[in-house]
């Protein structure tokens, strides 16, 4: 018998064109090359993240077209290019920040990769590291929460809320979560939500400040944007911190700087998960950080839905209509 060659082609989801979640094409495309300081990754288990709809539909611009588009995933080396030194074949690791992981396999630079503790498991790392980072950095970096703090966390029941919520109690903060059904605010208290604000019910501008007797919030974090904006202003006190990270609704239309004045001086800010892991001892202590949060307990991520790579546009529908709960993964 002859030595099976290995094939010279993976599966790979792709964009051709800005669109809905139908232009998501799962197809065949060469097996990809790690160049110097770059490692090549088979993926077990693809994290599904907002972001990878704005790449799709054009609100962030994409690299030209076509392209494969996810920012994380959790796997095992299968080969590494010149000049890396810190990981080897069949090691287990994960990565983020690094757009083309809908697919079997992954060139990622080795600035992006972490090694992968072995309690946890692809699927979960999968589901929690650029949702872990960006709820690392949102908590300890871009308004660094404290015992005794108020925090309002919109939609607390999603990806990155479901991990700030716990991350946020942890820290000592009271916590005020905002969700979309009776449903998801049983998860929200579950998940250490001191307040729950079900947003279709009532004004939870108006209830936020019954909760906190008219002081309101120390911070808004706020991945929600056109729908909550400008309310969250209201939520916060004097000098309060207006934290957005995403627009699952749509985009803050521009407004006044003015504004911020007239809501009581306050603090405003859009920061991006891309410019926290600029240095390479960033990405390592910020891992750490999240992984130890994890291994204690203080923040448990629920078993995700997994849905096979072939699905990836079902995923994005889903998502986009939510109709999720906590993280989706696809797996190979």
């Amino acid at each position: 018998m002859g030595v099976r060659e290995k094939s010279s082609s993976i599966k790979a989801v792709r964009i051709h064109s800005h669109g809905g979640p139908e232009v998501l094409k799962l197809e065949e495309v060469p097996v990809p090359r790690p160049g110097s300081g770059e490692v090549l990754v088979r993926n077990h288990a693809i994290g599904v993240n907002f972001v990878d709809t704005y790449l799709r539909s054009g609100a962030f611009a994409p690299p030209a077209m076509p392209f494969i588009p996810g920012k994380e995933a959790a796997g095992e080396v299968l080969a590494v290019g010149p000049g890396v030194h810190d990981f080897a074949p069949g090691d287990r690791v994960a990565f983020v920040e690094t757009l083309g992981a809908y697919a079997e396999q992954t060139v990622a630079p080795a600035h992006f990769l972490v090694h992968l503790p072995d309690a946890i498991k692809y699927e979960t790392a999968a589901a929690s590291m650029l949702k872990g980072l960006t709820a690392q950095y949102l908590l300890r970096r871009t308004f660094r929460v404290e015992p005794g703090h108020i925090v309002l966390v919109q939609a607390a029941a999603g990806g990155v809320g479901t991990i700030l919520t716990q991350w946020a109690k942890h820290l000592g903060a009271t916590v005020i979560g905002t969700v979309g059904s009776t449903e998801k605010a049983a998860m929200a208290r579950k998940n250490g939500c001191d307040h729950v604000i079900e947003y279709h019910r009532e004004d939870f501008a108006v209830r936020v400040k019954e909760i906190t007797d008219g002081k309101g919030c120390h911070v808004v974090y706020d991945g929600v944007g056109k729908a909550t904006f400008p309310h969250s202003l209201d939520c916060l006190r004097p000098f309060g911190y207006f934290v957005s990270y995403g627009f699952s609704s749509g985009t803050i239309p521009p407004f006044d700087i003015m504004l911020l004045l007239e809501k009581g001086s306050l603090f405003a800010t859009w920061p991006g998960l891309t410019m926290y892991l600029a240095d390479r001892k960033d990405v390592l202590s910020m891992s750490q950080e999240l992984f130890d949060v994890i291994a204690s307990g203080a923040v448990k991520i629920p078993p995700p839905t997994q849905l096979p790579l072939a699905e990836a546009a079902e995923a994005h529908r889903r998502l986009e209509a939510r109709e999720t709960n906590g993280a989706t993964v696809l797996l190979t």
